[in-house]
C-alpha cells in the first residue's frame, strides 16, 4: 500500500511541475491586424504606445508568455512615462488645460490590457494541444492525488481519529514541506490576482471546457473556478476516509461540494452564456463586497428580470435568510455547509487545522480585525451607495473609487486570497474565516447573542486528551470548555463538529435548542469572557 501511496505522490509532483512549466512554453506573437484590433478597441490614443505596438512587438515572436507579457507592459510604461513627464511639467507650469489633456494618453489598465493581447496572440506546443496538456496536468494530478489518498483506507485501520503523529511530518508540523506549499499557493495567488498575464497558458488549457460551458475562452478566473471544485472533489476523497466512522462529517463534505460546484462554477457559468449576469446565488453580502458596487448595480438594473430578481435575492439574503438561518441552526450552516471558502478550508485546508493559534492573544486580536473589516465593508458600501444615487464622487470626504479600489485590494486580494488560502500550511486553515471575512463576523454577532445553537459538553467523560483543542480550526480552547462542562458558545465557532468527532468519549455534541439556558446572562450584560479567559488561562497552567 505505501508503494502505491509514494507512486501517487511522485504522479502528483510530476503533474504540479508540468502545470508550473506550462508557463514558461509556447509561442507568442502578434499579428499586424491582431495589434491593430486591440489599438482601436482599447480606444489606445498614445502615438508612442502605437508605434512599440505596430514596429516593435507586432510580427515579432516570442518564446513565452512571460516574455511577451513583459515585452507588452515594457511599450505601455514606455508611453505612461512620457506622458507622466508631460503632466509634471505643465503641473509645474501651472498650465492646467494642458496637464489635463495629457491623461487621456495613458493607459490605467496594464494587466488587463496586457492580459488580452497575450490571449489572442498564443501560439505553438500548448495551443495546438490542449486536451494533452490537461491530461499531462490536471488528469495525472487527479490520478497523482487519489493513488496517495485512497490506500489510507487500509492503512488507518480502525475509524477514528487520533493526532499522535500529526505533528510528526513536515507536511502537517510547520516543516520544510509545509513552508513550500506555501511558498508555491502564495505565488499562484500574486499571478492570479495581479499577474494573470504570465498564465495564459493555463488558460488555453481550459478553453474547451469553458467554451462548452459558457461559449467564451477560458479566463484566470474560469481557471480559479476550475481548479477551485477540483481540488475540493479530491480533499473530499480524503475527508471521506478520514472521517468515514462520523455521518455528520460525510453529508457536511457533500453539502459544500454541492454548493461550490453547482452554485459557484456552473450557475454562474451557464448564465453567462445564456447573456444573463453570471451570480453565485449562495455568495451574501459582505463577503459578496462588490455587489453595491456601481457596475453590478448598473449590470443588473439593465439586465431585465433576472437582473431585478438578483438584486432582490441579495438584499433578502443578507437581511432576512442569512440572520434567520443563524438563528436556527448556528452560523454553521452557511460557513461549514455552503460557503466556498470554507469549503476549501475544510478540504484543502484540514491537514493544517491544527495550526490555529490557541492563544489568548490571537483571540483579542481576532475579535479586533474581523470586526474592523467588517465596518470597513460597511463604510464602503454606504459611501458606494450614496455616491451611485447622489452623483458625487466622495461622502464626507471619502472618494468612493478610492475605498473600493482600497477594500478590493487590501481585503479582496491580499486578505482573502493571498493570505487566507496561502497560509494554510503554517497558521491553519481558517485564517481568512476566523480573522478577516465580514459576513463571518455579522453571522457570529448574531450566532453569539440571538441563536439556539451551541455545543455541549459532558465535563465528566472529558479525559483531557487534547483532541478536541488540537483540530479546531477556529483557535478555540475547546477543553476548556468541556473540563467545566460548560457550553461553547462562541461568535468564532463555524460548528463544523470536527472536535465532537475526534472526540474519543463523546463528550461534545452539536445541539440546537432552547435560548433558555444556552449562556451565561452576566456573559451577556458584561459584553466579554471574563470567566472563559480565566478558565483558559487555569487550563493552560495546568497543562
Amino acid at each position: 500500500m505505501k508503494a502505491i501511496k509514494y507512486t501517487g505522490l511522485a504522479i502528483f509532483i510530476a503533474a504540479l511541475s508540468i502545470f508550473t512549466a506550462v508557463l514558461f512554453i509556447g509561442e507568442f506573437k502578434a499579428s499586424k491586424d491582431t495589434v491593430a484590433e486591440f489599438i482601436e478597441s482599447n480606444s489606445i490614443k498614445s502615438d508612442i504606445l502605437k508605434d512599440e505596438l505596430n514596429n516593435t512587438i507586432a510580427g515579432t515572436t516570442y518564446s513565452n508568455g512571460i516574455s511577451f507579457s513583459a515585452a507588452i507592459k515594457g511599450a505601455i510604461k514606455k508611453s505612461n512615462d512620457h506622458y507622466d513627464a508631460l503632466i509634471e511639467k505643465y503641473d509645474a507650469e501651472k498650465n492646467w488645460d494642458k496637464k489635463g489633456e495629457q491623461f487621456q494618453y495613458k493607459v490605467s489598465n496594464v494587466s488587463g490590457m496586457t492580459y488580452n493581447l497575450a490571449k489572442k496572440s498564443g501560439s505553438g506546443l500548448i495551443v495546438n494541444n490542449k486536451g494533452l496538456f490537461w491530461w499531462l496536468t490536471f488528469g495525472l494530478g487527479i490520478l497523482g492525488a487519489l493513488l496517495f489518498i485512497t490506500p489510507n483506507l487500509i492503512l488507518l485501520g480502525k475509524p477514528g481519529i487520533k493526532h499522535d503523529h500529526i505533528y510528526h511530518e513536515a507536511a502537517t508540523n510547520r516543516g520544510w514541506i509545509a513552508w513550500l506549499v506555501l511558498v508555491y499557493l502564495v505565488c499562484f495567488y500574486l499571478v492570479l490576482y495581479f499577474a494573470p498575464y504570465y498564465a495564459v497558458n493555463w488558460t488555453f488549457i481550459l478553453d474547451p471546457i469553458s467554451k462548452a460551458l459558457n461559449g467564451g475562452p477560458a479566463s484566470q478566473w474560469f481557471v480559479y473556478g476550475f481548479l477551485y471544485c477540483t481540488i475540493m472533489i479530491v480533499m473530499a476523497v480524503r475527508m471521506y476516509i478520514k472521517y468515514r466512522h462520523n455521518k455528520y462529517q460525510i453529508m457536511r463534505t457533500t453539502s459544500v461540494l454541492f454548493f461550490q460546484i453547482v452554485f459557484a462554477f456552473l450557475i454562474p457559468e451557464i448564465m453567462t452564456s445564456l447573456n444573463m449576469p453570471g451570480y453565485d446565488f449562495k455568495n451574501a453580502f459582505p463577503l459578496d463586497y462588490d455587489f453595491f458596487f456601481e457596475w453590478n448595480l448598473k449590470s443588473l438594473t439593465e439586465s431585465g428580470g433576472i437582473g431585478l430578481f438578483i438584486l432582490v435575492w441579495g438584499i433578502v439574503l443578507t437581511l432576512v435568510i442569512v440572520p434567520l438561518m443563524v438563528y436556527f441552526f448556528g452560523k454553521r450552516w452557511y460557513c461549514s455547509w455552503v460557503c466556498g471558502c470554507g469549503g476549501l478550508a475544510e478540504t484543502l485546508g484540514d491537514p493544517y487545522r491544527q495550526h490555529s493559534n490557541k492563544s489568548l492573544n490571537s483571540w483579542k486580536l481576532e475579535r479586533w480585525v474581523i470586526h474592523s473589516v467588517l465596518v470597513f465593508s460597511l463604510v464602503m458600501t454606504l459611501v458606494t451607495l450614496y455616491c451611485y444615487f447622489s452623483g458625487a464622487e466622495s461622502l464626507i470626504g471619502i472618494k468612493s473609487q478610492w475605498i473600493k479600489d482600497t477594500y478590493s485590494f487590501l481585503i479582496g486580494a491580499w486578505f482573502a486570497g493571498v493570505i487566507g488560502t496561502g497560509f494554510y500550511p503554517i497558521f491553519g486553515n481558517r485564517v481568512w474565516c476566523r480573522f478577516g471575512c465580514p459576513l463571518a463576523a455579522y453571522l457570529g454577532l448574531v450566532q453569539r447573542f440571538k441563536s439556539r445553537f451551541r455545543i455541549t459538553t459532558n465535563g465528566g467523560q472529558c479525559i483531557s486528551c487534547g483532541n478536541c483543542s488540537t483540530y479546531c480550526e477556529q483557535g478555540i480552547d475547546v477543553r476548556a470548555y468541556a473540563q467545566k462542562g460548560e457550553n461553547i458558545v462562541r461568535a468564532s465557532c463555524v460548528g463544523c463538529g470536527v472536535c465532537s468527532a475526534v472526540c474519543p468519549r463523546g463528550v461534545l455534541k452539536l445541539e440546537n435548542g432552547p435560548e433558555k439556558g444556552r449562556i451565561n446572562p452576566t456573559e451577556v450584560l458584561l459584553g466579554n469572557d471574563v470567566d472563559l479567559i480565566e478558565l483558559a488561562k487555569q487550563n493552560r497552567q495546568s497543562s
